[in-house]
C-alpha cells in the first residue's frame, strides 16, 4: 500500500457491496473531518479482510475514530481504524 495518510472524524457509510466471495462484507465509506463537517474523504474496505466487520462497529455513529488510508491499485483503501481517545 502506498501513500498511507491519517484521518480524524466520524465514520459514514456510502454504499454496502456485495460480499467477497468468501462470504466478507465490504463497504464503501466516509470519514468526516471533526472541526469542519462537511469535508472528507471517501474510501474502500479492503477484500477479504476483518476491517469489513470491524467498521460495523463504527458506521453512522457518534464516536470519532482515528482511519489510516493508503492507495492500492489506485484505489483508496482502508488500512487500520481505532477509536480516537
Amino acid at each position: 500500500m502506498k501513500n498511507i495518510t491519517r484521518h480524524t472524524g466520524k465514520l459514514r457509510l456510502i454504499e454496502r457491496l456485495k460480499n467477497s466471495y468468501v462470504g466478507n462484507p465490504q463497504f464503501i465509506l466516509a470519514i468526516m473531518d471533526s472541526p469542519n463537517k462537511d469535508l472528507g474523504w471517501t474510501f474502500r474496505t479492503p477484500k477479504n479482510s476483518m476491517l469489513g466487520y470491524e467498521v460495523q462497529n463504527y458506521i453512522d455513529k457518534d464516536i470519532d475514530v482515528i482511519v489510516t488510508l493508503g492507495t492500492y491499485y489506485r484505489c483508496t483503501t482502508l488500512d487500520s481504524i481505532r477509536r480516537a481517545a
